[in-house]
């Protein structure tokens, strides 16, 4: 029996991790967890339906913060568990079509991209409602600086030909953790959302600033090898013409 759960757990592992490179802290962690889960998935969600589900996760989230400011701060507590939901939705969804063999590799990471983007949209927006005064303009620069980080992501898609939703050893499974204990704190110390937000959008634009340096190194660097290909294949072009 244990060794057929090492069997599957090996063979989930590497079914997982296909076409997908990760670098952040937790990944070890994470990518045991999703090998595990893919399997216990039951054989009526789809890929489709865990994408839906990570979406209500980001739903609950932005709720939070309407409810928060209406009614009572302690309802910003129901975004944690609509942080879980989202992590198992949107951690799951495609690595399930690759564990069941039935990848279908544009369409999804098309559909990945546009509802994470939809969901970030809303969760900035649940903040600047909850927000007092200026320190809305936070929520605003969050959902800015996160897109920046997923078209950087994209870019070096493109141009590595390797996907990584991660910037350097942080990803989304950490960004979720920071944004619980930020909620958490305004929870416990009203008001401290203000600034633990402004600090978490100043920590994004430096990690933004880092990973988009590296990504036109990137790019420089296969600018290189093109032109250097050019050039060899017009000398051996100008040599079979001599």
């Amino acid at each position: 029996m244990k060794r057929n759960n090492k069997r599957n757990m090996a063979k989930s592992l590497r079914l997982i991790a296909t076409d997908r490179q990760r670098t952040n802290i937790l990944r070890e962690w994470e990518q045991k967890t999703i090998a595990y889960l893919v399997q216990k998935v039951p054989a009526w969600i789809s890929s489709d339906g865990l994408t839906a589900i990570g979406f209500f996760g980001n739903l609950m989230v932005a709720s939070s913060f309407v409810l928060g400011a209406y009614l009572s701060r302690y309802w910003l507590l129901m975004s944690l568990p609509g942080f879980i939901i989202n992590w198992i939705g949107d951690s799951l969804d495609g690595r399930l079509a690759y564990y069941r063999n039935k990848p279908r590799k544009w369409y999804g990471f098309s559909l990945d991209v546009t509802v994470d983007w939809i969901g970030t949209i809303l969760i900035g927006l649940g903040f600047t409602i909850y927000a007092p005064g200026i320190w809305k303009y936070a929520g605003f620069m969050f959902v800015v600086l996160y897109g920046w980080e997923m078209i950087t992501a994209q870019l070096r898609y493109k141009i590595g030909g390797q996907y990584s939703i991660d910037s350097g050893i942080f990803g989304p499974t950490e960004v979720r953790l920071l944004l619980g204990t930020i909620i958490t704190l305004e929870v416990i110390v009203p008001g401290s959302i203000q600034y633990l937000a402004t600090a978490a959008c100043i920590f994004l634009l430096i990690s933004n600033l880092v990973e988009s340096r590296r990504l036109l190194f990137m790019a420089d660097v296969q600018d290189k090898a093109a032109r250097l290909l050019k050039e060899t294949e017009r000398e051996a072009l100008h040599k079979e013409n001599a």
